[in-house]
């Protein structure tokens, strides 16, 4: 008997190994896109050390106070951190597929086989092992699909991160430019207020006219109105800045400040050092190397399956001497199972397969050209606020000089009140428009500095 299982098991190896030969062949995934050497809109070609941290070139406490609150509070990620343990699940799952099952089994039952026989008792003990060799790499593409996917979700927890970090920066920033914005309105009340009564006091003097008082009235009760817009506008993105931050906005209150970030200087990257760094591309990419390896797990499916299974038990009427001997039972065997005809659905699997690749990269490739597009726009627009913010603000000088003559030319009584209207909303648009400037200038620089500061780390392979 030992010889004939000694037979039986060698027998068994040679045909796995001959098996082994025709495994599905590797379909390995394209090459990753090449970017060019520099930035179309970079003004200097020398690259630029950017922290971790981006948002502390910023010089803001309270900002970086805020963004070490996101990573830990805000809900998006937590979801985002879901999806990473769901996948770390799923590649386990991919490994345990290696390894050979045993199952335990045990029984009792009283019965006659026949009417009239006389009961007996059937007591039973088993062990059932069984295993699947990997011999056409269906298992080992899957488990690569499996890491790939793990290693996308890492990626998308730290795209999503620079995301949130980003979003509360830029909420932030809008923020303050409402302060200054309501700042701004309420020195041009007050100012308002004093034209209003010097337009009362000349009234009454008989030297200025009654349209004259209207104006000035008319001018104030607009500019408190556009306050109360703006401190609604306020209130609005510190609600939102509480969610980024994982609060409910009831219990959440930024103090008021008023004052806007320094802009920091606009870093000049290679696109290559983009492509490195962003967990955006990284994500797709990981995603092509998952639909690669889903090629070979439908192509496997063309070969039989092949089970090596071993049970062994015993059975017997009384549970005293039921593991003798005389009551073992045991088998040991292999089997194989192929479709021979399945209408077509491996076929069509295989195709499914090899267009979700193809489906893949162009996603992959997509990605990589919106991102450098993105820095492109920004690179742009960064300089070019940067350039408009100059000249906007001789624009404000002028508007102020011109807004002093014309009150003097008022009081002197040369000009009507009219005149005084114009130039206090010149002056007023005129400093609108560099706060606007200012805060879109804030908005790409830190688009820019998250593009290219965030690092993450690889899945755990363990």
């Amino acid at each position: 008997m030992r010889t004939r299982l000694n037979l039986l098991s060698f027998t068994a190896l040679a045909a796995a190994a001959a098996l082994a030969g025709c495994a599905t062949p590797r379909v390995d995934a394209p090459l990753p896109m090449t970017a060019p050497a520099t930035f179309k809109e970079a003004r200097v070609a020398t690259a630029a050390a950017v922290p971790d941290r981006w948002w502390t070139l910023f010089g803001d406490p309270v900002l970086d106070g805020l963004e070490s609150r996101v990573a830990i509070d805000n809900q998006n990620l937590k979801a985002a951190l879901a999806a990473v343990a769901s996948a770390r699940a799923a590649l386990d799952a991919s490994r345990a597929a290696f390894q050979p099952t045993l199952d335990a089994s045990a029984g009792a039952t009283r019965g006659a086989a026949q009417p009239g026989d006389q009961a007996a008792n059937a007591l039973s003990l088993g062990l059932a092992a069984s295993w699947e060799p990997d011999l056409w790499g269906r298992l080992a593409r899957a488990r690569e699909g499996a890491a790939a996917q793990l290693q996308a979700s890492h990626d998308d927890l730290a795209a999503a991160t620079l995301s949130a970090q980003a979003l509360l920066a830029q909420s932030y920033f809008a923020l303050r430019t409402a302060e200054a914005q309501g700042a701004l309105l309420e020195r041009t009340i007050a100012a308002d207020e004093r034209a209003l009564a010097i337009t009362q006091a000349r009234h009454a003097a008989g030297v200025a006219p009654e349209s004259d008082v209207q104006q000035a009235i008319s001018q104030l009760a607009g500019h408190r109105a556009q306050r109360i817009e703006q401190q609604a506008q306020r209130a609005q993105l510190e609600h939102a800045v509480a969610v980024l931050v994982g609060q409910a906005p009831a219990a959440f209150d930024l103090a008021a400040t008023a004052m806007l970030a320094d802009v920091p200087a606009v870093p000049a990257l290679l696109p290559s050092t983009l492509l490195e760094r962003r967990p955006d591309i990284a994500a797709a990419q990981q995603r092509v190397a998952a639909a690669y390896a889903q090629i070979g797990v439908a192509d496997a499916a063309w070969f039989p399956d092949i089970t090596l299974s071993a049970n062994a038990g015993v059975r017997g009427a009384a549970i005293a001497g039921l593991l003798s001997r005389s009551n073992l039972l045991w088998t040991v065997g292999a089997s194989l199972a192929e479709s021979v005809f399945d209408r077509g659905q491996r076929q069509l699997q295989s195709a499914q397969a090899r267009a979700a690749a193809d489906s893949a990269v162009a996603a992959y490739r997509q990605t990589v050209l919106t991102s450098l597009q993105e820095v492109e726009d920004n690179l742009v627009l960064a300089h070019a606020l940067r350039d408009e913010a100059q000249q906007q603000q001789r624009s404000l000088d002028a508007a102020r000089r011109t807004l002093e003559l014309t009150l003097l030319q008022y009081r002197a009584g040369t000009v009507g009140y009219l005149d005084v209207t114009v130039a206090q909303n010149t002056a007023l648009s005129s400093e609108s428009s560099l706060l606007a400037l200012r805060n879109r200038e804030l908005a790409a620089v830190n688009q820019l500095l998250k593009n290219v500061a965030g690092r993450w780390s690889e899945a755990p392979r363990g």
